[in-house]
């Protein structure tokens, strides 16, 4: 699994119509232009994706016809493997087992499973969670985001969820380095194929120098190649050019967030022609200022 979970993930966006409608053809022109562009895999239905907002039958199950369609046919041609992690979490853990079925049922290579939010569950709740949805027999990437699901998966829990069965790695979220490091050495030391992503583009290459293997990136829906070159630059131990490219990128990095997510990477790649549209309610399109900062950081970074 190690192999397959190793590289730049794009968290995909869902553009929309001007009527507030999802764009499909949008959506698969986006699949494409990741494709072409040398991402490893796709992550379509996160956070990123406004999968709240998404109807679960219609819009979620077009959207994974979609990415399946095209990856598959991706695959056949170039004959290269491009893992698809569909996300299927939800605070409701029979929900979850649903999602995480519906996706295997798709094909799809395994499944984000996020923290249950709101609810905040205790560590022991947290683990049966993800031991309820480890028995549909797809893999699992853990999603850890404290900032969003108002808890955090401390490394002792994580390390027992890392020995269920299916459970291919996390996307490590939390937003700290020193639980990351943790993360690496407590339970990657010990189950090699175990991936380690980041979740937060600013710390992927710090990331990989402390041992991990990649990244769930927002950034990569509008560089894809750029960001692919600076992970596989990190991977390699090339850390003079994935230095170059990390700082050439840290102004977007931010500018990526500034007006929350993926309201701000959505205004970004309107801005660069690419399908977006506005998100839905209750997001908001960036503010006037932010789309200063976001038009600027995309001309300093020379994207």
């Amino acid at each position: 699994m190690a192999n397959l979970f190793r590289g730049t993930f794009t968290a995909m966006i869902t553009p929309m119509n001007e009527d507030g409608s999802v764009d499909y053809e949008g959506f698969r022109s986006n699949v494409k232009f990741q494709l072409e562009n040398g991402v490893t895999g796709l992550f379509p239905l996160g956070t990123t994706a406004e999968t709240p907002t998404l109807d679960e039958n219609s819009e979620e199950e077009k959207i994974i016809e979609i990415v399946m369609t095209e990856v598959k046919a991706w695959e056949k041609v170039k004959h290269v493997k491009v893992p698809v992690v569909i996300g299927a979490g939800s605070n409701n853990t029979k929900d979850a087992v649903a999602y995480a079925t519906r996706a295997k049922n798709a094909g799809a290579d395994a499944v984000l499973i996020v923290t249950p939010y709101y609810n905040k569950p205790s560590q022991e709740g947290i683990f049966r969670h993800f031991e309820a949805v480890s028995k549909v027999g797809v893999p699992i990437i853990v999603y850890n985001i404290q900032g969003r699901s108002g808890v955090n998966i401390s490394t002792d829990t994580l390390e027992r969820i890392a020995a269920l069965p299916n459970i291919a790695g996390v996307k490590e979220a939390s937003g700290n380095i020193n639980q990351m490091m943790e993360v690496i050495a407590r339970i990657k030391s010990k189950k090699p194929d175990f991936a380690v992503l980041s979740g937060d583009d600013g710390l992927t290459l710090p990331l990989i120098a402390c041992g991990g293997d990649g990244v769930v990136s927002v950034v990569s829906n509008l560089a894809p190649a750029v960001v692919s070159e600076m992970v596989a630059a990190g991977l390699e131990g090339d850390f003079e050019k994935a230095r170059k490219i990390h700082y050439r990128l840290l102004p977007f990095f931010k500018a990526a967030f500034v007006d929350g997510n993926p309201s701000s990477i959505k205004y970004a790649m309107s801005v660069k022609g690419l399908p977006s549209g506005k998100p839905r309610l209750p997001l908001v399109e960036v503010t006037d200022s932010a789309k200063q900062i976001i038009e600027k950081a995309l001309k300093d970074c020379n994207l």
